[in-house]
C-alpha cells in the first residue's frame, strides 16, 4: 500500500475508534482544513476541531472507501452517522475528502458536502426550508467556529 493510503486509512481508523490524537499525528503542524461549516481552519485548530467532534460524538460512526492517493494529492469518500448535539437529531452525512501531502503527513484537507442536506438533518425544518441561504449557512459556520474557540480556550490550547 502506498504510504500516503497507509496515512489516510489510519486517519479513518482513529476517527471510527475516536482517536483524536492519533488524527492529529497524521497532520503537518501547519496543517490547513477547510469544509463547508468549518472554513480556513489552520495549523493547532485542525487537530483541536477533531478532538472537539470525536468528544462530542457519543454515537458517532464513520466509514469510508475509495482512498486513492499519489505523492502529492489523495481523496477518499466517507461517510458519516451521529446525533447532531444543538438538537438531538439524527444525521448521516456523506463527504468527499481531498488531501494534499508532504512530508508523510496531512497538509491540506478539504472536505465537501452538500450543506442543505446537511441543514435539514440536523437543523430539521428550518435547515429544510431555509438550509439553502446564505445567512442560514453563515450563523451555522459562526456557531461552529464560536464552538471551537471556545473548546480550545477551555483546553488551554493555542490558536
Amino acid at each position: 500500500m502506498h504510504p500516503n493510503a497507509e496515512l489516510i486509512h489510519r486517519f479513518y481508523t482513529c476517527f471510527q475508534t475516536r482517536d483524536s490524537a492519533g488524527m492529529g499525528e497524521c497532520y503537518a503542524a501547519d496543517a490547513e482544513f477547510s469544509d463547508p461549516v468549518f472554513v480556513g481552519l489552520k495549523g493547532p485548530q485542525v487537530p483541536a476541531m477533531w478532538q472537539m467532534l470525536c468528544e462530542r460524538g457519543k454515537d458517532l460512526e464513520v466509514e469510508f472507501k475509495g482512498i486513492e492517493v499519489n505523492d502529492r494529492v489523495g481523496r477518499a469518500s466517507w461517510t458519516a452517522f451521529y446525533t447532531f448535539s444543538g438538537t438531538g437529531r439524527q444525521v448521516h452525512n456523506v463527504i468527499e475528502a481531498r488531501f494534499e501531502f508532504r512530508d508523510g503527513k496531512i497538509a491540506r484537507h478539504r472536505d465537501t458536502f452538500n450543506l442543505w442536506r446537511w441543514a435539514g438533518q440536523a437543523l430539521g425544518l428550518k435547515g429544510q426550508l431555509l438550509g439553502w441561504a446564505p445567512p442560514v449557512q453563515g450563523a451555522v459556520r459562526k456557531q461552529a467556529a464560536h464552538s471551537l474557540a471556545e473548546y480550545m480556550k477551555k483546553r488551554g490550547l493555542a490558536a
